[in-house]
């Protein structure tokens, strides 16, 4: 399976999934801390995390995969959201709530 295979197989498979650098109970850098951080300020109490810092292929798959050249980067039920500055912005109009409301049960990798 290519990185790709196996990017798009991660996001089919969590409704929510966040790659990101560390992990959500240790982010390893601000953006990633933000994006959990307004994650759970939503209500998204369990979301699928890919650190990218263990896999450097999919670090720079992710980015290819998206066509956006940073992490973090949200993706709720198979769509690409963005980071953490859209995310940001999505918090503050309310529209990130409700995508993480819409978003079906998930499971974590």
């Amino acid at each position: 399976m290519s990185i790709q295979e196996l990017i798009k197989k991660q996001i089919e498979e969590n409704s929510i999934i966040l790659f990101m650098k560390g992990t959500a109970q240790f982010p390893q850098c601000g953006f990633s801390s933000r994006a959990v951080t307004l994650l759970k300020n939503c209500g998204a109490a369990t979301f699928a995390v890919v650190n990218v810092l263990e896999n450097p292929e999919i670090r720079e798959g992710i980015k290819v995969f998206s066509n956006w050249p940073t992490i973090p980067q949200l993706y709720i039920n198979g769509e690409f959201i963005g980071g953490s500055d859209i995310m940001g912005e999505l918090y503050e109009s309310g529209e990130l709530k409700e995508l993480v409301d819409a978003a079906k049960s998930v499971k974590a990798i």
